[in-house]
């Protein structure tokens, strides 16, 4: 392994005159700094990329942690976070909770030994106690897809409550509509928004969402499955479900399908995200998109500045959502 010292011989100039075009720390001349990166190329010298981090104070890493890595939205997210990190010439270490408290306490520990600069972080729920630890721990952070208004933490979300309304609106064009709606887990504000959304918007055009036409699904398709084969084998059915998320907009497709309902003729479905498989379904599945990759650009704009700046007030961007009409619903009316 070549030295920084042969390196130096190489170009003909100083060890220190390297290690400042190495580490960026003084200005140095075009034609120098060509000779060493030359010298560098030729002798196969790469910097130590620990004993960089150690003068510099930074490791240039930013860690990831998502509750599930397998959901398509968060994988879309996190594929856009990695993105925009890599632009800005930093790393990112993954770490999937599963939806689990104490692996996310560990990780967050893990990750921070591991001297990350700092963390994007959706938390397993929206507990103000886990998300106050992550605050108290001096890491810059940054929360995305959950809302901590009452802590001082930097916050990327989308605006679900108007998604919510944005799909109750459309479907309330429905002559004697019957709606019903397939929610998230209980400890996650995005799906109440979503709900409070789309019960307000059946309110206001003089719609009433029945109790039991409302039920808790966990953002994976067979719960979406299971509540479409409970509802779609009574007497009454509903002739338009509105999912949380898309996946378990997915599953109420295949009831559908293996009961013969005919999309949209008989039951329209609206998801929530538009994953890239939403328009893969069949009908292509009507959405509430959320803006994945401005969600992720923006989560990592608010990093970085947060580590630059560690006395940054907090900031909370709040992001639109975009009905995506395609074939599980009507068309919408001019």
């Amino acid at each position: 392994m070549p030295t920084i010292r042969e390196v130096a011989q190489k170009a003909g100039v100083s060890y220190t005159t390297v290690s400042h075009v190495i580490n960026n720390t003084r200005r140095v001349s075009t034609p120098v700094r060509e000779r060493v990166l030359a010298a560098m190329q030729e002798l196969g010298y790469r910097p130590n990329a620990l004993a960089r981090s150690l003068r510099s104070g930074e490791t240039k890493t930013i860690g990831l942690i998502l509750p599930d890595s397998a959901n398509p939205f968060f994988a879309e997210v996190g594929r856009a976070i990695e993105n925009a990190a890599f632009r800005s010439q930093y790393s990112v270490i993954l770490c999937n909770t599963e939806g689990d408290q104490a692996k996310e306490r560990v990780y967050t520990e893990v990750l921070q030994n591991k001297q990350v600069d700092g963390l994007i972080f959706v938390a397993a729920g929206d507990q103000p106690d886990a998300l106050q630890e992550i605050a108290t721990r001096g890491l810059p952070v940054v929360v995305i897809d959950r809302d901590c208004s009452q802590l001082e933490l930097d916050t990327v979300i989308t605006d679900n409550l108007s998604g919510g309304r944005q799909a109750g609106s459309h479907l309330a064009q429905i002559p004697n509509l019957r709606a019903a709606c397939i929610t998230g887990p209980s400890n996650l504000t995005p799906s109440a928004q979503r709900l409070v959304g789309f019960q307000q918007a059946l309110h206001e055009a003089g719609i009433e969402l029945r109790e039991e036409w409302v039920l808790r699904g966990d953002f994976h398709p067979h719960s979406g499955y299971q509540a479409a084969l409970h509802w779609l084998k009574a007497a009454q059915r509903p002739n338009a479900i509105f999912c949380c998320n898309d996946m378990m907009a997915i599953g109420v497709l295949r009831a559908a399908a293996e009961l013969g309902v005919m999309v949209p003729q008989e039951l329209e479905v609206i998801g929530f995200d538009d994953i890239e498989l939403a328009s893969y379904t069949h009908p292509p599945l009507t959405t509430v998109a959320q803006p994945k990759a401005q969600i992720g650009e923006t989560a990592v704009r608010l990093l970085l500045e947060r580590i630059a700046d560690g006395w940054l007030p907090a900031r909370r961007e709040i992001l639109p959502t975009t009905l995506i009409i395609r074939k599980t619903t009507h068309e919408e009316k001019p």
